[in-house]
């Protein structure tokens, strides 16, 4: 049991989530006078001489995560690929530095080794992926926003989930879609009053296909009639479950012009997709593979998780195997991270600690892998209690690069989430500030509360960015 002392140090918890990557929560005490943001071991504070190591605060936040990196890196043998990076937005951090250094990609390089002490091979994926979205998804236009659509429902609910999803009947989701309705026809009025316009927009969840053929066609018809423009760049579809994916629905996609859908298979073994709860076989994957090719949907994107309970290197080797043969136009590797609420971590708080090798083997792998079968990384982004504290990657061939994914994690636009779990972000440009505005993640609570979850668009979001653009045309 290490005992440490964060002195006179204040805003401690990204401090602590450093030391949770080097070792388990168990395995340490963190006294801090920040009381609000670390809590206190019970029992007895050591003398300042009793812990085992005391970091002093120091103005340069980065100079004591690199103190306390270097000491535990000493102790406990270990580095971390992104270094003192505790954020989800490395890219973001990339770029910001590139532009920091003038557009000098060897002094941002640098600065990345040197100050965050990333590992090579990261910094340089960090800086290639920032090159490349310049390059293809270029700078947000003036007005131009992401748009979100949450469907909070899945045939049952995966072991490592978080997400906000429900296992209900066709007369709650009936229930849910009406007030999805309101909010879609009030947000497209109030866009069309601010001057705001939908780049891209993307239907996720839960499994948006777990409606049935025409509860779909009129979401998507909707969508097209309120949202989309003829500026918008993408619209997505994530039809993640093999086991809702027909070739109803991708008809029904393609007639309503959806440009990218993502099919999740996570794994091809059929063991683990028995223990994970996707109650779906490997010929329904291998269906929905062979239904989405013959869709003529441009941009198939498929989801793989790296670490997934019981799998080997070798069966995670078998799954991207199977899926580059397919010839997906894009690909996601996620590195499994266990959240609190998952059923995961209920049965084991401990697996990312004990998977962490595993992983980090097979994010190697894939990556070797992509870029032999012509995939360009174009998106990353980390999550806290990652196995191997590593990242998830998208993968595209060129040309099938996801907007929206770019946008929500350069943080560059606004962002506008409808429905239930949904998390709006106003952005201010001149100033580079986000206000995130939030919808209740309970299904049964937004319906109850629509009304209020329009008000706070209207107060959060709408009467801000107007005021806002008011001002700035007015200078």
């Amino acid at each position: 049991m290490y005992d440490f002392l964060l002195k006179d140090v204040k805003k401690a918890h990204e401090y602590e989530e450093l030391i949770k990557a080097f070792l388990r929560p168990d395995e340490f005490r963190l006294y801090s006078d920040d009381l609000d943001n670390v809590r206190i071991p019970e029992g007895d504070r050591p003398s300042e001489d009793g812990f085992d190591a005391v970091f002093p605060a120091n103005e340069d936040k980065n100079a004591l995560k690199r103190e306390i990196y270097r000491y535990l890196s000493r102790v406990t043998g270990k580095t971390l690929p992104w270094g003192i990076i505790t954020g989800i937005r490395p890219v973001k951090l990339a770029g910001e530095t590139v532009r920091a250094c003038g557009g000098d990609r060897g002094k941002a390089e640098k600065i990345l080794l040197d100050d965050y002490l990333v590992s090579e091979d990261r910094a340089e994926k960090a800086l290639r992926i920032y090159e490349y979205q310049q390059r293809t998804a270029g700078k947000p236009a003036e007005g131009a926003a992401g748009i979100y659509i949450g469907i909070p429902f899945c045939p049952t609910r995966c072991l490592y989930c978080s997400f906000t999803s429900n296992q209900k009947d066709m007369s709650e989701i009936d229930r849910y879609l009406e007030c999805l309705y309101k909010e879609i026809r009030w947000v497209s009025g109030r866009m069309a009053e601010t001057g705001i316009w939908a780049e891209s927009i993307y239907i996720g969840g839960g499994t948006p296909t777990t409606l049935d053929d025409q509860r779909l066609g009129k979401l998507l018809d909707l969508v097209n009639e309120t949202l989309r423009c003829g500026e918008t760049r993408e619209v997505t579809l994530e039809a993640g479950r093999a086991d809702t994916i027909t070739e109803e629905k991708l008809i029904i996609a393609k007639d309503a012009d959806v440009d990218r859908i993502s099919v999740n298979p996570q794994t091809m073994k059929a063991s683990t997709l028995e223990l994970i709860g996707r109650e779906t076989t490997v010929s329904q994957i291998k269906e929905a593979f062979d239904i989405a090719s013959a869709s003529g949907i441009a941009t198939v994107n498929a989801d793989l998780i790296a670490g997934l309970p019981g799998e080997s290197v070798d069966d995670f080797r078998e799954t991207l195997d199977f899926i580059t043969d397919c010839r997906p136009e894009n690909i996601t590797i996620h590195n499994l991270a266990i959240k609190r609420s998952s059923r995961l971590a209920g049965i084991d708080r401990d697996y990312h600690y004990k998977a962490a090798d595993t992983v980090s083997e097979m994010l190697d792998h894939a990556e070797k892998r992509m870029k032999e079968n012509g995939y360009e990384a174009y998106y990353l982004y980390r999550q806290k209690q990652m196995a191997g504290a590593g990242e998830n990657t998208g993968y595209c061939l060129p040309g099938h690069e996801g907007i929206y994914n770019i946008r929500i994690m350069e943080e560059a636009q606004s962002i506008i989430a409808l429905g239930a779990g949904g998390i709006s972000k106003a952005y201010f440009p001149s100033e580079n500030r986000h206000e995130r505005i939030a919808n209740v993640s309970n299904y049964e609570v937004y319906i109850e509360k629509i009304d209020e979850m329009l008000r706070r668009k209207e107060t959060g979001l709408f009467e801000p960015l107007k005021r806002y653009r008011e001002e700035n045309n007015a200078d």
